[in-house]
């Protein structure tokens, strides 16, 4: 006989680098056991929108697959997400999916797969980003690890059914995201447990090769678009040192892909690849950050 985990709350969250640019979504489903399912993809071309929306449909179809007839809360830090489904989606579609000033309305294939999963059973929960939720944070590490190329080690659940046989294989499913030119693989580890450990979860830890291992064992596209993506950055990281602009901490952890919270603890000066970093001051709740050329300071010192 099977036991069936009743899925407790689902975190989504979506992520992009220029908006449009690479972009990439998260999904970590909480069980009421204690034990966590995560989800992921990429997508080569797109908008922060288009992956809020894509995480959602993620979670909703998972729920939907489970069965479960007990109701959930799905969180978001997107209140266009959430207003989209709670509050404007009756109206556009009684308008013919059009605006007020009747324009079309954005998105209109992914808000209709959203309209199809969506039911009673979900309630909808706006959580703010960047403040320290635990179920936020690690989405939004994993939709950022994806739009910036990287596999990010997500953590899967063995099945319930002692009678299930999994196969200590490592498969690579090549899949398909909305907007994307490119298909991007997705890694899934089944691994064969014991039946004493079938309700537990597997984290799947990152490999202890080097990077350059790693890197190797990448399909070509994707070592290209990492290399693209580190490119972009340096070209923005430059401007921004050219022109003078003064950018806030969450800003600077965006433009390095770390927490925010790495950027503060840093000191009031540090260097970051070829910039030396600044704090200029406050303003409000924000940090203002520098950034120089190292061998311009250097140059102009010597």
């Amino acid at each position: 006989m099977s036991t069936q985990r009743v899925i407790q709350s689902i975190y989504t969250d979506g992520a992009c680098t220029g908006n449009p640019g690479p972009g990439g979504w998260g999904v970590v489903v909480y069980f009421s056991d204690g034990s966590i399912h995560e989800m992921g993809d990429a997508s080569r071309h797109t908008t922060n929108n288009k992956m809020e929306m894509q995480a959602a449909i993620a979670a909703l179809e998972f729920f939907a697959t489970s069965g479960q007839t007990q109701p959930i809360t799905l969180h978001t830090d997107s209140e266009y997400l959430i207003n989209s489904v709670t509050k404007w989606m009756p109206g556009w579609k009684k308008k013919g999916w059009k605006k007020s000033d009747g324009n079309p309305v954005q998105n209109q294939d992914l808000l209709e797969t959203l309209d199809q999963l969506n039911s009673k059973l979900i309630k909808w929960q706006h959580v703010r980003g960047h403040s320290g939720n635990i179920g936020n944070e690690r989405c939004d590490v994993i939709a950022r690890s994806f739009a910036s190329g990287k596999i990010p080690s997500l953590q899967q659940l063995l099945p319930v059914n002692p009678q299930q046989t999994l196969t200590k294989t490592n498969e690579i499913n090549v899949t398909k995201v909305p907007d994307s030119s490119i298909n991007f693989t997705k890694i899934n580890e089944h691994i064969s447990e014991s039946s004493t450990l079938l309700s537990a979860i597997i984290t799947m830890e990152p490999s202890t090769a080097s990077p350059a291992a790693i890197n190797d064992e990448k399909p070509p596209e994707m070592r290209i678009l990492q290399l693209r993506n580190l490119v972009e950055t340096l070209r923005v990281a430059d401007e921004i040192a050219e022109k003078g602009y003064l950018i806030t901490s969450s800003e600077l952890a965006d433009l390095m892909d770390v927490h925010a919270s790495a950027v503060t603890s840093r000191g009031d000066q540090w260097r970051w690849r070829n910039w030396i970093v600044s704090r200029v001051r406050r303003e409000g709740n924000q940090i203002l950050w520098e950034l120089e050329r190292a061998d311009q300071i250097e140059s102009d010192a010597g």
